[in-house]
């Protein structure tokens, strides 16, 4: 944009644990979807990775807020303030002005009217002067470089930290879908609870997200697995230090339940799949995108389970804010977005 120019237009993929925003089709912020706040004043104290960083370390004073719950906004206030300091961040070039902004937001596609509500009251009190809204399905088919507006279905699998979305896509618009509230986040709640039980140690979201990406398999069974991760932490009862190594088969196991249950979702999108449609999906495959996507031999278990080839998303964590780039470069060209 222009340097006079007083409208900015931005992407944003406002998840449950990371929110991206593109600007100019670059990622200018690509920060964990969290804030710190003055506990007596209410007062932005830190956004992003600062506010992080804080989590489960914060004194009596300052409290840290996830705002955003299985997708949808749980503190309305916190999602407020944690995108006006993200925008901020990102337009930390120009500090001449505030510009107004044209925004295109990514949601889940089982979004009420009272949750879309949500996140464009959020979005507008953050200097949204233009808001669009898109399904984050069909966000990730644009950033996975599907075509949408084709005559041919296609189906993606979104995995993200609150919900697993699933839809069906043709000629534009969402033939079919399902949303559903077990999601990356469910995954590390199952770790948590498993060294808890199995090892008597407790471990923290941010240390059980740690073995998940270290060591979480979807599969007992691998061609390369990774090393056993060191797991610190202390003893439920002595409070003594312990050091467990935890291997991917472990976690495999520990993570099955919510595994089968994105499984058994799959299945249910597909029984509801129009014939010609299911015809073009098992063609094309099923896309896998979102930060559960990269949950090894994933898309080889669903492959295997539903006899339908499951692709991943060549960058999965990116595909839903790709494509909200996309659609906010083809705004007026997309009937499919909410304004």
């Amino acid at each position: 944009m222009g340097f006079f120019s007083l409208t900015k237009e931005i992407a944003i993929d406002l998840g449950t644990a990371n929110t991206v925003i593109i600007h100019n089709d670059k990622i200018v912020i690509d920060e964990p979807s969290i804030v710190a706040l003055d506990k007596r004043t209410d007062k932005l104290i830190a956004v992003g990775k600062e506010a992080q960083l804080m989590e489960g370390k914060e004194p009596n004073e300052i409290r840290t807020v996830r705002p955003l719950k299985k997708g949808v906004i749980a503190d309305f206030q916190a999602a407020e303030l944690m995108i006006r300091g993200l925008v901020k961040k990102a337009n930390s070039g120009s500090r001449l002005f505030s510009p107004s902004l044209r925004m295109v937001v990514g949601i889940p596609s089982g979004s009420t009217e009272v949750e879309i509500r949500a996140v464009r009251d959020s979005s507008e009190h953050a200097n949204g002067q233009d808001v669009y809204m898109i399904y984050e399905p069909m966000a990730a088919a644009l950033g996975i470089g599907l075509d949408v507006l084709a005559a041919e279905g296609n189906m993606i699998v979104d995995i993200g930290g609150g919900t697993t979305e699933i839809a069906v896509i043709s000629l534009g618009g969402i033939v079919s879908n399902m949303s559903i509230q077990v999601a990356g986040d469910d995954l590390t709640d199952d770790i948590i609870g498993h060294m808890r039980r199995a090892h008597n140690v407790r471990v923290g979201a941010r240390t059980a997200e740690q073995i998940k990406i270290k060591v979480g398999s979807a599969l007992t069974e691998l061609e390369n697995p990774p090393e056993d991760y060191i797991v610190h932490g202390p003893n439920q009862i002595t409070a003594l230090p312990m050091e467990i190594p935890v291997s991917y088969q472990e976690i495999s196991h520990c993570i099955e339940k919510t595994i089968s249950k994105i499984e058994a979702a799959v299945l249910g999108a597909l029984e509801q799949t129009p014939p010609e449609l299911y015809a073009d999906i098992v063609r094309n495959g099923i896309w896998l995108a979102g930060g559960g996507a990269l949950i090894r031999g994933l898309d080889k278990r669903l492959t295997e389970k539903i006899g339908i080839q499951f692709h991943i998303a060549e960058e999965p964590l990116l595909a839903v804010a790709k494509g909200t780039g996309v659609a906010l470069r083809n705004i007026h060209n997309f009937s499919f977005l909410i304004k």
